[in-house]
């Protein structure tokens, strides 16, 4: 089976993007970009049923063009002032330059990941940004893992959603006229699923770049040829240059999915830092027997010293009873005694 003409699920023009007109000049091939869904803002009543106060968050995350457009234009109709100060993190460098449409990019504080959420997560948890308190703002259908990665890294967050998604009309299309169609995003089955309720896949080939698409289809019950990104294929132009030269390709290896990644790490991370293990190598046990009270009460005991310079020693040296008996008083009135000196002379008178 020739490949000749390939649909792309995304908003955009073949020959704005050198890549795909290198590719349509070199193989002379058709791509057509048709978006299977749209993102719109939330009303303003929408949105303030959540009890968001943007004026309360120092730091904003953003994921997609979508939500970047539809927190500008809520800002807006709240009539809130962003202040210079204020600091954004964004999955890619592609989607930080996308501020650029809102704000004065050399006034504001920046910063970009790699490409994935986890990224954001990094740059968030740097000593720098500790005391930001960070919005994420979200579309109606954010990932739970994106709150679990905020809350473990325990940092200063809420979400709260500024848009939401709507499938586009594509019954127009006549999908089995390509022979090659690639997804970026889980909705785009969801939107193939509800405009096509019917679709059988056959002899089409599909290209799944990111986890969360690959697995929608896998539910769904979808083949993908490839599966991406990977570094044999970085980007979709990679994906679809192999796939034209060679349709009949199979992918050997194969792109780690994150919530395996997930199950692996979870559970190291929590041996290496847990808690009861930090119990058993400084326990408090231990502490009391290599210096314990009752050791250092025998060495210098009250008993020993009370028994070196006791009292009642003292008092036996020094006994008023001995003083007494050397000079007392009955000794003395015996030497001088009155009544021996009238006993001599009253003998002397009758004599006479």
């Amino acid at each position: 089976m020739k490949i000749n003409k390939i649909l792309i699920a995304q908003p955009g023009v073949a020959s704005a993007n050198p890549h795909y007109a290198n590719l349509i000049k070199k193989y002379n091939v058709q791509i057509d970009f048709r978006p299977f869904f749209s993102m719109i803002p939330l009303s303003l009543r929408e949105f303030r049923a959540q009890k968001i106060n943007i004026p309360d968050y120092t730091a904003i995350v953003f994921t997609s063009k979508g939500t970047i457009d539809a927190f500008f234009q809520l800002c807006a109709e709240q009539r809130i002032k962003i202040p210079d100060s204020q600091k954004y993190f964004c999955t890619s460098e592609s989607l930080s330059y996308y501020l650029q449409k809102h704000i004065i990019y050399r006034k504001r504080k920046i910063f970009f990941g790699d490409g994935t959420f986890a990224s954001v997560v990094r740059l968030a948890k740097a000593d720098k940004h500790k005391d930001e308190k960070i919005l994420i703002a979200s579309p109606d259908r954010i990932y739970p893992e994106w709150i679990q990665m905020f809350q473990e890294a325990n940092l200063k967050f809420a979400s709260a959603v500024v848009a939401k998604f709507i499938d586009n009309n594509i019954k127009d299309l006549k999908l089995s006229d390509y022979q090659l169609i690639a997804f970026y995003n889980a909705l785009d089955v969801t939107s193939l699923k509800n405009n096509f309720p019917q679709y059988k896949q056959q002899n089409t080939k599909f290209i799944a770049f990111g986890a969360g698409i690959r697995r929608a289809m896998q539910e769904a019950g979808l083949d993908y040829a490839i599966g991406g990104p990977t570094k044999e294929f970085p980007s979709l132009a990679n994906a679809l240059e192999q796939l034209i030269l060679n349709p009949e390709f199979k992918q050997t290896i194969m792109p780690e999915e994150p919530a395996s990644k997930k199950a692996a790490e979870k559970p190291a991370t929590k041996k290496v830092a847990a808690k009861p293990a930090a119990k058993k190598v400084a326990a408090k046990p231990a502490a009391k027997k290599v210096a314990a009270k009752p050791t250092t009460k025998k060495v210098a005991a009250k008993p020993a010293t009370k028994k070196v310079t006791a009292k009642p020693a003292a008092k036996k040296v020094a006994a008023k009873p001995a003083t007494k008996k050397v000079a007392a008083k009955p000794a003395t009135k015996k030497v001088t005694a009155k009544p021996a000196t009238k006993k001599v002379t009253a003998k002397k008178a009758g004599k006479k």
